[in-house]
Protein backbone atom coordinates (compact mmCIF):
# COMPACT_ATOMS: atom_id res chain seq x y z
CA UNK A 1 0.00 0.00 0.00
CA UNK A 2 1.38 3.49 -0.89
CA UNK A 3 2.11 6.02 1.62
CA UNK A 4 -0.67 8.04 -0.27
CA UNK A 5 -3.37 5.70 0.29
CA UNK A 6 -2.46 4.74 3.92
CA UNK A 7 -2.39 8.30 4.62
CA UNK A 8 -6.13 8.97 2.76
CA UNK A 9 -7.86 5.88 4.74
CA UNK A 10 -7.84 7.56 8.23
CA UNK A 11 -8.88 10.93 6.83
CA UNK A 12 -11.92 9.30 5.32
CA UNK A 13 -12.48 7.61 8.62
CA UNK A 14 -12.22 10.71 10.39
CA UNK A 15 -14.46 12.66 7.64
CA UNK A 16 -16.99 9.56 8.38
CA UNK A 17 -16.94 10.03 11.38
CA UNK A 18 -17.31 13.62 11.56
CA UNK A 19 -20.27 13.17 9.48
CA UNK A 20 -21.78 11.20 11.74
CA UNK A 21 -21.86 13.63 14.46
CA UNK A 22 -23.20 16.40 12.70
CA UNK A 23 -26.37 13.80 11.55
CA UNK A 24 -26.51 13.51 15.19
CA UNK A 25 -26.67 17.04 15.85
CA UNK A 26 -29.09 17.40 12.93
CA UNK A 27 -31.33 15.03 14.14
CA UNK A 28 -31.72 15.97 18.19
CA UNK A 29 -32.22 19.66 16.27
CA UNK A 30 -34.90 17.96 14.08
CA UNK A 31 -36.34 16.15 17.29
CA UNK A 32 -36.61 19.57 18.88
CA UNK A 33 -38.37 21.10 15.69
CA UNK A 34 -40.75 18.76 15.50
CA UNK A 35 -41.72 18.62 19.23
CA UNK A 36 -42.06 22.57 19.56
CA UNK A 37 -44.01 22.36 15.92
CA UNK A 38 -46.76 19.78 17.72
CA UNK A 39 -46.44 20.78 20.75
CA UNK A 40 -49.52 23.56 20.29
CA UNK A 41 -51.69 21.02 18.95
CA UNK A 42 -52.32 19.14 22.52
CA UNK A 43 -52.75 22.49 24.41
CA UNK A 44 -55.92 23.46 22.66
CA UNK A 45 -58.27 23.28 25.30
CA UNK A 46 -56.09 25.14 27.83
CA UNK A 47 -54.99 27.60 25.36
CA UNK A 48 -58.04 28.19 24.15
CA UNK A 49 -59.73 28.40 28.13
CA UNK A 50 -56.96 30.92 28.94
CA UNK A 51 -57.12 33.31 25.99
CA UNK A 52 -60.68 32.73 25.22
CA UNK A 53 -59.82 31.70 21.45
CA UNK A 54 -62.05 30.43 18.82
CA UNK A 55 -61.34 26.86 17.22
CA UNK A 56 -61.45 28.76 13.47
CA UNK A 57 -58.47 30.79 15.22
CA UNK A 58 -56.90 27.47 16.70
CA UNK A 59 -56.92 26.26 13.27
CA UNK A 60 -55.33 29.59 12.01
CA UNK A 61 -52.43 28.67 14.61
CA UNK A 62 -51.94 25.21 13.74
CA UNK A 63 -51.97 25.04 9.69
CA UNK A 64 -51.52 28.85 8.00
CA UNK A 65 -49.93 31.00 10.66
CA UNK A 66 -46.69 27.92 10.55
CA UNK A 67 -47.61 26.84 6.99
CA UNK A 68 -47.07 30.08 5.15
CA UNK A 69 -44.26 31.00 6.52
CA UNK A 70 -42.09 27.74 6.77
CA UNK A 71 -43.19 26.87 3.08
CA UNK A 72 -42.35 30.16 1.44
CA UNK A 73 -39.39 31.05 3.53
CA UNK A 74 -37.52 27.29 2.37
CA UNK A 75 -37.00 28.49 -1.27
CA UNK A 76 -34.83 31.31 -0.40
CA UNK A 77 -33.04 30.17 2.53
CA UNK A 78 -32.48 27.29 0.00
CA UNK A 79 -30.88 29.64 -2.40
CA UNK A 80 -28.43 30.63 0.65
CA UNK A 81 -27.62 27.37 2.01
CA UNK A 82 -26.60 26.81 -1.93
CA UNK A 83 -24.15 29.86 -1.45
CA UNK A 84 -23.54 30.23 2.79
CA UNK A 85 -22.14 28.26 5.27
CA UNK A 86 -24.62 26.28 6.10
CA UNK A 87 -24.48 25.19 9.68
CA UNK A 88 -24.39 28.46 10.60
CA UNK A 89 -27.92 29.18 8.51
CA UNK A 90 -29.09 26.31 11.21
CA UNK A 91 -27.47 27.64 14.22
CA UNK A 92 -29.21 31.06 13.43
CA UNK A 93 -32.66 28.91 12.55
CA UNK A 94 -32.49 26.94 15.65
CA UNK A 95 -32.12 30.02 17.66
CA UNK A 96 -34.68 31.86 16.17
CA UNK A 97 -37.61 28.93 16.66
CA UNK A 98 -36.42 28.03 20.20
CA UNK A 99 -36.99 31.67 21.36
CA UNK A 100 -40.42 32.14 19.61
CA UNK A 101 -41.38 28.72 21.16
CA UNK A 102 -40.38 30.01 24.31
CA UNK A 103 -42.41 33.11 23.33
CA UNK A 104 -45.49 31.71 22.48
CA UNK A 105 -45.49 30.79 26.84
CA UNK A 106 -45.98 34.63 27.15
CA UNK A 107 -48.97 35.17 24.39
CA UNK A 108 -51.72 37.28 25.90
CA UNK A 109 -53.84 37.04 23.02
CA UNK A 110 -54.51 35.29 19.33
CA UNK A 111 -52.27 37.93 17.54
CA UNK A 112 -49.07 37.40 19.86
CA UNK A 113 -49.30 33.63 19.33
CA UNK A 114 -49.50 33.78 15.31
CA UNK A 115 -46.63 36.29 15.46
CA UNK A 116 -44.78 33.47 17.50
CA UNK A 117 -46.14 30.63 14.99
CA UNK A 118 -45.15 32.37 12.17
CA UNK A 119 -41.28 33.09 13.80
CA UNK A 120 -41.52 29.36 14.09
CA UNK A 121 -41.95 28.37 10.75
CA UNK A 122 -39.07 30.60 9.60
CA UNK A 123 -36.48 29.41 12.11
CA UNK A 124 -37.36 25.88 11.17
CA UNK A 125 -37.72 26.61 7.20
CA UNK A 126 -34.06 26.94 7.84
CA UNK A 127 -33.14 23.38 9.21
CA UNK A 128 -34.27 20.95 6.39
CA UNK A 129 -32.48 22.17 3.34
CA UNK A 130 -29.50 23.13 4.56
CA UNK A 131 -29.81 19.38 6.58
CA UNK A 132 -29.86 17.42 3.45
CA UNK A 133 -27.29 19.48 1.34
CA UNK A 134 -24.72 18.86 4.24
CA UNK A 135 -25.68 15.60 4.66
CA UNK A 136 -25.32 14.31 0.72
CA UNK A 137 -21.85 16.46 0.93
CA UNK A 138 -20.68 14.08 3.89
CA UNK A 139 -21.77 10.68 2.49
CA UNK A 140 -20.87 9.26 -0.86
CA UNK A 141 -24.53 8.50 -2.49
CA UNK A 142 -24.25 4.52 -1.82
CA UNK A 143 -23.64 5.41 1.88
CA UNK A 144 -26.07 7.96 1.84
CA UNK A 145 -29.50 6.57 3.08
CA UNK A 146 -28.58 5.33 6.67
CA UNK A 147 -27.78 9.17 7.74
CA UNK A 148 -30.53 10.36 6.03
CA UNK A 149 -33.05 7.84 7.79
CA UNK A 150 -31.51 8.51 11.24
CA UNK A 151 -32.08 12.35 10.18
CA UNK A 152 -35.73 11.12 9.09
CA UNK A 153 -36.67 9.34 12.12
CA UNK A 154 -36.84 12.80 14.19
CA UNK A 155 -39.99 12.80 12.61
CA UNK A 156 -41.62 10.44 14.82
CA UNK A 157 -39.32 10.49 18.06
CA UNK A 158 -40.46 14.35 18.03
CA UNK A 159 -43.75 13.78 17.55
CA UNK A 160 -43.40 11.18 19.64
CA UNK A 161 -42.01 13.15 22.26
CA UNK A 162 -44.67 15.71 21.82
CA UNK A 163 -47.53 13.47 22.73
CA UNK A 164 -45.81 12.36 25.46
CA UNK A 165 -44.99 15.81 26.70
CA UNK A 166 -48.85 16.44 25.91
CA UNK A 167 -50.24 14.19 28.19
CA UNK A 168 -48.07 15.32 31.16
CA UNK A 169 -49.07 18.86 30.59
CA UNK A 170 -52.98 17.93 30.52
CA UNK A 171 -52.45 15.61 33.72
CA UNK A 172 -50.62 18.80 35.27
CA UNK A 173 -53.19 20.69 34.33
CA UNK A 174 -55.68 19.05 36.08
CA UNK A 175 -53.76 19.11 39.19
CA UNK A 176 -53.75 23.13 38.82
CA UNK A 177 -50.21 23.23 39.09
CA UNK A 178 -48.30 26.10 38.29
CA UNK A 179 -44.14 27.22 38.56
CA UNK A 180 -42.63 31.03 38.81
CA UNK A 181 -40.08 31.84 36.55
CA UNK A 182 -37.48 34.71 37.44
CA UNK A 183 -38.25 38.02 35.38
CA UNK A 184 -41.34 36.27 33.81
CA UNK A 185 -43.63 35.17 36.85
CA UNK A 186 -45.85 32.34 37.26
CA UNK A 187 -46.62 30.29 34.74
CA UNK A 188 -49.56 27.74 34.30
CA UNK A 189 -48.62 24.57 32.48
CA UNK A 190 -49.45 25.36 28.89
CA UNK A 191 -47.20 28.35 28.99
CA UNK A 192 -44.32 26.62 31.48
CA UNK A 193 -44.01 23.93 28.21
CA UNK A 194 -43.22 26.34 25.60
CA UNK A 195 -40.49 27.37 27.89
CA UNK A 196 -39.41 23.87 28.82
CA UNK A 197 -39.41 22.87 24.97
CA UNK A 198 -38.37 26.10 23.63
CA UNK A 199 -35.34 27.21 25.48
CA UNK A 200 -33.07 23.79 25.57
CA UNK A 201 -32.78 24.36 21.74
CA UNK A 202 -30.21 27.38 22.37
CA UNK A 203 -27.64 25.41 23.55
CA UNK A 204 -28.26 23.24 20.55
CA UNK A 205 -27.76 26.76 18.56
CA UNK A 206 -24.61 27.42 19.74
CA UNK A 207 -23.01 23.96 19.42
CA UNK A 208 -24.16 24.41 15.39
CA UNK A 209 -21.90 27.59 15.81
CA UNK A 210 -18.69 25.10 16.28
CA UNK A 211 -19.35 22.97 13.34
CA UNK A 212 -17.08 22.97 10.73
CA UNK A 213 -19.02 23.41 7.08
CA UNK A 214 -18.73 20.43 5.03
CA UNK A 215 -16.89 20.73 1.53
CA UNK A 216 -19.49 20.91 -1.18
CA UNK A 217 -19.70 18.59 -4.51
CA UNK A 218 -18.00 19.97 -7.12
CA UNK A 219 -15.36 21.72 -4.62
CA UNK A 220 -14.20 24.64 -3.16
CA UNK A 221 -14.87 26.32 -6.88
CA UNK A 222 -18.82 25.05 -6.28
CA UNK A 223 -20.88 28.08 -7.25
CA UNK A 224 -24.49 27.74 -6.19
CA UNK A 225 -26.76 28.08 -8.78
CA UNK A 226 -29.97 30.36 -8.72
CA UNK A 227 -33.29 29.95 -7.68
CA UNK A 228 -34.36 30.82 -11.60
CA UNK A 229 -31.39 28.23 -12.25
CA UNK A 230 -33.80 25.66 -10.10
CA UNK A 231 -37.00 26.51 -11.59
CA UNK A 232 -35.98 26.05 -15.40
CA UNK A 233 -34.30 22.99 -14.36
CA UNK A 234 -37.17 21.45 -12.78
CA UNK A 235 -40.14 23.02 -15.21
CA UNK A 236 -37.96 21.70 -17.83
CA UNK A 237 -38.67 18.38 -16.14
CA UNK A 238 -42.09 19.15 -14.88
CA UNK A 239 -43.62 15.59 -16.04
CA UNK A 240 -40.67 13.81 -13.45
CA UNK A 241 -40.75 16.19 -10.63
CA UNK A 242 -45.08 16.52 -10.84
CA UNK A 243 -45.02 12.92 -10.31
CA UNK A 244 -42.45 12.73 -7.70
CA UNK A 245 -44.01 15.52 -6.17
CA UNK A 246 -47.49 14.12 -5.74
CA UNK A 247 -46.43 11.03 -4.31
CA UNK A 248 -45.17 12.82 -1.32
CA UNK A 249 -47.59 15.73 -1.04
CA UNK A 250 -50.44 12.45 -0.76
CA UNK A 251 -48.56 11.29 1.84
CA UNK A 252 -48.08 14.19 4.05
CA UNK A 253 -52.07 15.10 3.31
CA UNK A 254 -52.45 12.08 5.42
CA UNK A 255 -50.10 12.07 8.11
CA UNK A 256 -51.55 15.89 8.96
CA UNK A 257 -55.03 14.42 8.29
CA UNK A 258 -54.13 12.07 11.41
CA UNK A 259 -53.47 15.55 13.51
CA UNK A 260 -57.39 14.44 14.24
CA UNK A 261 -56.42 10.89 16.27
CA UNK A 262 -56.91 12.37 19.55
CA UNK A 263 -60.45 13.25 18.38
CA UNK A 264 -60.82 9.56 16.75
CA UNK A 265 -60.14 7.84 19.43
CA UNK A 266 -62.12 10.34 22.22
CA UNK A 267 -65.21 10.34 19.89
CA UNK A 268 -64.90 6.67 18.48
CA UNK A 269 -63.84 4.84 21.45
CA UNK A 270 -63.91 6.91 24.29
CA UNK A 271 -60.14 7.56 25.54
CA UNK A 272 -59.18 10.56 27.02
CA UNK A 273 -56.67 12.52 24.87
CA UNK A 274 -53.96 12.52 27.64
CA UNK A 275 -54.02 8.40 27.47
CA UNK A 276 -54.10 8.80 23.38
CA UNK A 277 -51.30 11.00 23.51
CA UNK A 278 -49.05 8.64 25.76
CA UNK A 279 -50.12 5.06 23.64
CA UNK A 280 -49.46 7.20 20.70
CA UNK A 281 -46.46 8.72 21.65
CA UNK A 282 -44.75 5.66 22.94
CA UNK A 283 -45.55 3.62 19.61
CA UNK A 284 -44.06 6.61 17.59
CA UNK A 285 -40.48 6.64 19.29
CA UNK A 286 -40.28 3.03 18.98
CA UNK A 287 -42.38 2.37 15.71
CA UNK A 288 -40.87 5.01 13.35
CA UNK A 289 -36.95 5.06 14.22
CA UNK A 290 -37.53 0.83 13.79
CA UNK A 291 -39.26 1.67 10.06
CA UNK A 292 -36.84 4.39 9.14
CA UNK A 293 -33.55 2.60 10.05
CA UNK A 294 -34.38 -0.21 8.98
CA UNK A 295 -35.32 1.15 5.03
CA UNK A 296 -31.53 3.18 5.33
CA UNK A 297 -30.48 0.34 5.76
CA UNK A 298 -32.16 -2.17 2.67
CA UNK A 299 -31.75 0.75 0.51
CA UNK A 300 -28.26 1.39 1.08
CA UNK A 301 -27.68 -2.37 0.73
CA UNK A 302 -29.38 -2.56 -2.56
CA UNK A 303 -27.25 0.41 -4.20
CA UNK A 304 -24.32 -1.27 -3.09
CA UNK A 305 -26.25 -4.75 -5.71
CA UNK A 306 -26.69 -1.73 -8.35
CA UNK A 307 -30.48 -1.23 -7.91
CA UNK A 308 -30.18 2.81 -8.07
CA UNK A 309 -33.45 3.22 -7.67
CA UNK A 310 -33.85 1.36 -4.64
CA UNK A 311 -34.47 4.57 -2.01
CA UNK A 312 -38.06 5.52 -5.27
CA UNK A 313 -38.61 1.84 -4.86
CA UNK A 314 -39.32 1.74 -0.61
CA UNK A 315 -40.42 4.62 -0.87
CA UNK A 316 -43.27 3.25 -3.10
CA UNK A 317 -43.95 0.63 -1.13
CA UNK A 318 -44.27 3.16 2.14
CA UNK A 319 -46.97 5.01 0.20
CA UNK A 320 -48.70 1.57 -0.39
CA UNK A 321 -48.79 0.81 3.47
CA UNK A 322 -49.36 4.34 4.32
CA UNK A 323 -53.48 4.19 1.54
CA UNK A 324 -54.18 0.65 2.99
CA UNK A 325 -53.59 1.34 6.68
CA UNK A 326 -54.71 5.12 6.63
CA UNK A 327 -58.17 3.48 5.48
CA UNK A 328 -58.52 0.24 7.28
CA UNK A 329 -57.31 1.81 11.14
CA UNK A 330 -60.04 4.41 11.55
CA UNK A 331 -62.49 1.33 11.04
CA UNK A 332 -61.12 -1.18 13.38
CA UNK A 333 -63.77 -2.63 16.00
CA UNK A 334 -62.28 -1.84 18.99
CA UNK A 335 -59.48 1.19 20.06
CA UNK A 336 -56.23 -1.52 20.90
CA UNK A 337 -56.82 -2.61 17.20
CA UNK A 338 -56.91 0.91 15.91
CA UNK A 339 -54.12 1.91 17.87
CA UNK A 340 -51.71 -1.45 16.45
CA UNK A 341 -52.69 -0.58 12.69
CA UNK A 342 -52.00 3.10 13.42
CA UNK A 343 -48.87 2.60 14.62
CA UNK A 344 -48.36 0.09 11.33
CA UNK A 345 -49.73 3.68 9.33
CA UNK A 346 -46.67 5.91 11.21
CA UNK A 347 -44.18 3.16 9.83
CA UNK A 348 -45.19 3.46 6.64
CA UNK A 349 -45.12 7.60 6.66
CA UNK A 350 -41.93 7.17 8.02
CA UNK A 351 -40.36 5.14 5.88
CA UNK A 352 -41.75 7.30 2.52
CA UNK A 353 -40.53 10.37 4.36
CA UNK A 354 -36.93 9.03 4.56
CA UNK A 355 -36.71 7.66 1.28
CA UNK A 356 -38.92 10.36 -0.25
CA UNK A 357 -35.83 12.98 0.24
CA UNK A 358 -33.47 10.62 -0.49
CA UNK A 359 -34.43 9.73 -3.94
CA UNK A 360 -34.47 13.48 -4.47
CA UNK A 361 -31.08 13.70 -3.72
CA UNK A 362 -30.57 11.11 -6.77
CA UNK A 363 -31.91 13.65 -9.07
CA UNK A 364 -31.22 16.83 -7.56
CA UNK A 365 -28.10 18.92 -9.38
CA UNK A 366 -25.35 19.86 -6.82
CA UNK A 367 -25.65 23.75 -7.55
CA UNK A 368 -29.59 23.69 -6.67
CA UNK A 369 -29.97 20.71 -4.24
CA UNK A 370 -30.77 22.87 -1.18
CA UNK A 371 -33.32 24.71 -3.21
CA UNK A 372 -34.87 21.88 -4.97
CA UNK A 373 -35.24 20.18 -1.71
CA UNK A 374 -36.70 23.72 0.10
CA UNK A 375 -39.44 23.25 -3.33
CA UNK A 376 -39.55 19.62 -2.44
CA UNK A 377 -41.02 21.01 1.11
CA UNK A 378 -42.78 23.71 0.52
CA UNK A 379 -44.86 21.96 -1.89
CA UNK A 380 -45.73 18.66 0.39
CA UNK A 381 -45.65 21.22 3.88
CA UNK A 382 -48.50 23.46 1.88
CA UNK A 383 -50.56 20.13 0.61
CA UNK A 384 -50.12 19.02 4.31
CA UNK A 385 -50.82 21.30 6.26
CA UNK A 386 -53.61 22.82 4.27
CA UNK A 387 -55.28 19.85 3.11
CA UNK A 388 -54.98 17.05 5.71
CA UNK A 389 -56.76 18.76 8.93
CA UNK A 390 -58.93 20.93 6.84
CA UNK A 391 -60.41 17.88 4.71
CA UNK A 392 -61.29 15.80 7.75
CA UNK A 393 -63.43 18.81 9.67
CA UNK A 394 -65.37 19.13 5.99
CA UNK A 395 -66.24 15.41 6.08
CA UNK A 396 -67.13 15.93 9.77
CA UNK A 397 -69.09 19.03 9.07
CA UNK A 398 -70.73 18.46 6.03
CA UNK A 399 -70.96 14.42 5.31
CA UNK A 400 -70.21 12.20 8.02
CA UNK A 401 -71.06 14.27 11.36
CA UNK A 402 -69.21 14.72 14.26
CA UNK A 403 -69.83 11.30 15.46
CA UNK A 404 -68.76 9.94 12.22
CA UNK A 405 -64.97 11.02 12.59
CA UNK A 406 -63.68 8.06 11.84
CA UNK A 407 -65.53 7.38 8.66
CA UNK A 408 -63.65 11.13 7.32
CA UNK A 409 -60.00 9.92 8.20
CA UNK A 410 -60.98 6.38 6.84
CA UNK A 411 -61.81 8.06 3.11
CA UNK A 412 -59.05 10.54 3.47
CA UNK A 413 -56.40 8.21 2.16
CA UNK A 414 -58.50 6.69 -0.57
CA UNK A 415 -59.25 10.25 -1.89
CA UNK A 416 -55.81 11.32 -2.25
CA UNK A 417 -53.94 8.20 -2.41
CA UNK A 418 -55.73 5.98 -5.26
CA UNK A 419 -54.88 8.17 -8.15
CA UNK A 420 -51.23 8.74 -6.84
CA UNK A 421 -51.25 4.63 -6.40
CA UNK A 422 -52.68 4.08 -10.14
CA UNK A 423 -50.02 6.20 -11.54
CA UNK A 424 -46.53 4.88 -9.93
CA UNK A 425 -45.52 2.94 -13.11
CA UNK A 426 -45.33 6.01 -14.86
CA UNK A 427 -43.80 7.85 -11.87
CA UNK A 428 -41.35 5.54 -11.47
CA UNK A 429 -40.51 5.04 -15.12
CA UNK A 430 -39.73 9.06 -15.08
CA UNK A 431 -37.70 8.58 -12.31
CA UNK A 432 -35.57 6.48 -13.81
CA UNK A 433 -34.88 8.47 -17.28
CA UNK A 434 -34.21 11.55 -14.02
CA UNK A 435 -31.90 9.40 -12.81
CA UNK A 436 -29.93 8.37 -15.86
CA UNK A 437 -30.11 12.68 -16.93
CA UNK A 438 -28.57 13.13 -13.67
CA UNK A 439 -25.75 10.10 -14.07
CA UNK A 440 -24.80 11.83 -17.16
CA UNK A 441 -24.28 15.08 -15.87
CA UNK A 442 -22.40 13.94 -12.85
Amino acid sequence: MSDAASDAQPQQQSNRAYGWLTVGLLTIAYIFSFIDRYVLGLLIEPIKADLGLTDTQIGLLLGPAFAIFYATMGLPLGWLADRKNRVKIVAVGIAVWSIATAASGLARNFTHLFIARMSIGVGEATLSPCAMSIISDSFPPEKRSRPIAVYTMALSVGAGFASLLGAGVLTWAKSGGSITLPWVGELVPWQATFFIVGLPGLVLSVLFFLLREPARSGGPSAVGGSLPDMLKHVLARWRMYGGFVSVFCFMTIVAYSQGWGAALFERTWGWETSYYASINGVLLIICGPAAVLSAGWLCDHWIAQGKRDAAMKIALFGVFATVLTGALFPLMPSAPLAMGVFALNNMGIGMTSAMGVTALLRIAPGPIKAQTVALYYMCISMAGLFLGPTAVALLNDHVFGVEGIRYSMAVIPIIFGVPVLLGLRGILGSYDHGMTEHEDLT
